[in-house]
């Protein structure tokens, strides 16, 4: 089955809207396109040959809307094992033909339905067994898993041949194909959590019904070793494992997360509520998580893990909720061009983005199919509140600032609220911040490199802080020849103090000493230019501006087409 997100491949810019139409049924799926042809993509490339082939070498599944032609001549070099083929499908560039082309044992037809479904097409799925069988048995659906998959190549054979088969467990999917069923069939298909040997014309599905709780756990190795003990005097696969199942209060140890991983399950949390009417009835906590999981009684219980077998297998994303994940995300200044790639990927994966409404908008269309939480610009602690609520109840939340978010922004926010009310359900939360390009690099690498030497940053805003402190601090940048970027220096209630700031500056500054102001930067309307300190005014600047103020070693360079170039030396002394 598949389990890594999609590549889409597309070569024009007509193919966007189609593509777009698929990744909203593959959330997560990565755009592809090639450049100076695509706009709004989320990777450009220049070589279509070279990134298919890698993407492919990566078992990435691949979505080309394009020619199923130049799909098949690029990899078909590549072709081997078709048993490890990752899923390739053509898509004509108005989305009128679905075609799998390959990875008929990853799912491809499964993905081929999928998109031709949200396209309004009929998929061209020409696969015999598939056509013919109403199923596709080398790629089970998921919760299930083919234990001897080396033996379905004759089994299908025989079938397609005429061969009957009996079923021995229940699989909805299987007994509602077009399977030729019969109960005295030479074939069979065993459907169980037990420890089997498999014969050639028998097919082993293990379903995923197995659910494994822990309460409280020590050392990940000797879990995975108790695991794999008790799974072995109950005769049971690790196969059949759905999940690992514990306390809330145990999402942030790191053991519990290391024994999923080891066994490729997900881990899922219960909160005491979740657990208090089965705790009442008297049974242990680990006895509790085993039959929340199941809805079925233990088959093995002991202090810290408890094995219990649900009647159909086990959808881990249904049951408890995941260990809550918060991104502070830095959008950069505002085009997407300037976004990292890591952010890209969070912004992917999210299931809900926090944010002042403007910053939401400039993400674009990655915030597609995201449940937006909108407050105003101001309201940064109950901004934080919410966003880690959210992820307290097992979502994966993007607090979304532009620039850099621990400068002047959100991460200080949600950390500081994290200190200050410290609330329990918290502490199960994932936090991650993920840096972006801030205002002031923006701003200097469009006029040149002004930031070259010693800098500081140094916000107007005296919401927070007294002016007091704020005029102290720019007194000591300037006295020590720090190249200073002014954030927050006007809006429409503040206006004076960035006339005091220049007052404070002239003091230890010349009046020609170059100073940036960018605007708008990233974002239509961008505009960036040098003025002299002296001529620094409230009317010069907004909330949206940047001010880079220069030391007294800062430089402009004129250049023949009337533009300038300013640069702070890196050698602070005179040669």
């Amino acid at each position: 089955m598949m389990n890594v997100a999609p590549a889409i491949i597309v070569l024009g810019q007509n193919s966007v809207a189609v593509a777009r139409k698929i990744i909203s049924v593959l959330p997560g799926s990565t755009l592809y396109g090639l450049e100076g042809r695509t706009s709004g993509v989320d990777v450009s490339f220049r070589n279509f040959g070279e990134t298919l082939r890698e993407l492919f070498a990566q078992g990435t599944p691949l979505i080309g809307i394009c020619a199923a032609g130049i799909l098949i001549r690029t990899l078909a070099p590549m072709l081997s094992d078709k048993r490890q083929e990752p899923p390739v499908l053509a898509v004509a560039e108005d989305g009128s033909a679905v075609v799998p082309l390959l990875g008929g044992l990853g799912g491809v037809n499964d993905l081929a339905r999928r998109i031709a479904q949200v396209l309004d097409v009929k998929p061209a799925i020409t696969t015999t067994g598939d056509l013919r069988l109403g199923t596709t048995l080398l790629s089970p659906p998921p919760g299930y898993h083919l234990a001897n998959p080396d033996d379905a190549k004759k089994f299908i054979s025989d079938l397609l041949a005429g061969a009957q088969v009996k079923l021995e467990g229940t699989a909805p999917w299987l007994s509602d194909s077009k399977l030729p069923i019969d109960a005295n069939g030479d074939l069979s298909i065993q459907i169980t959590e037990r420890l089997v040997t498999p014969a050639p014309n028998c097919l082993v599905y293990h379903p995923a019904t197995i659910a494994i709780a822990i309460d409280g756990i020590i050392d990940a190795d000797q879990t995975l070793v108790l695991v794999h003990q008790l799974l072995a005097d109950a005769a049971l696969t690790p196969a059949s494992i759905a999940g690992i199942f514990a306390p809330i209060t145990t999402a942030a140890d790191p053991a519990i997360h290391a024994v999923a991983s080891a066994l490729k399950v997900p881990a899922r949390f219960f909160t005491s509520n979740q657990l208090e009417n089965l705790l009442s009835q008297g049974y242990s906590p680990v006895q509790a998580i085993a039959i929340a999981a199941t809805g079925a009684s233990p088959i093995s219980s002991g202090q810290r893990i408890a094995i219990a077998i649900a009647q159909q297998p086990i959808d881990p994303n249904s049951i408890g909720q995941a260990r809550g994940r918060l991104a502070i995300i830095g959008t950069g200044p505002g085009s997407q061009e300037w976004m990292s790639g890591e952010v890209k990927e969070i912004l992917k994966s999210v299931t809900d983005l926090v944010g002042y409404k403007t910053y939401l908008d400039l993400i674009g269309s990655l915030g597609d199919g995201k449940q937006r939480h909108e407050s105003d610009n101001r309201e940064e602690e109950a901004r934080a509140k919410m966003a880690l609520d959210l992820a307290a109840s097992g979502r994966y939340v993007a607090v979304v600032s532009s620039g850099d978010p621990g400068i002047y922004a959100m991460a200080t926010a949600v950390f500081e609220v994290c200190d200050r009310y410290g609330k329990p359900e918290w502490e199960s939360i994932d936090i991650h911040v993920a840096p972006g390009i801030s205002a002031m690099q923006a701003a200097a690498a469009a006029i040149g490199a002004p930031l070259g030497h010693d800098f500081c940053a140094i916000s107007l805003s005296d919401i927070l802080k007294p002016w007091s402190a704020i005029a102290q601090r720019i007194a000591a940048a300037a006295e020590a020849d720090f190249v200073i970027a002014f954030y927050n220096p006007v809006s429409k209630d503040r206006t004076w103090q960035l006339a005091e700031a220049r007052n404070i500056l002239l003091q230890h500054r010349k009046p020609n000493t170059p100073v940036v102001l960018g605007r708008n930067l990233g974002r239509p309307g961008q505009t960036v230019k040098v003025i002299t300190l002296e001529e620094l005014a409230p009317a010069t600047a907004d909330m949206r501006t940047i001010i880079l103020v220069g030391s007294t070693k800062t430089r402009i360079i004129k250049r023949n087409n009337g533009n300038v170039w300013v640069y702070t030396p890196r050698r602070y002394t005179e040669e």
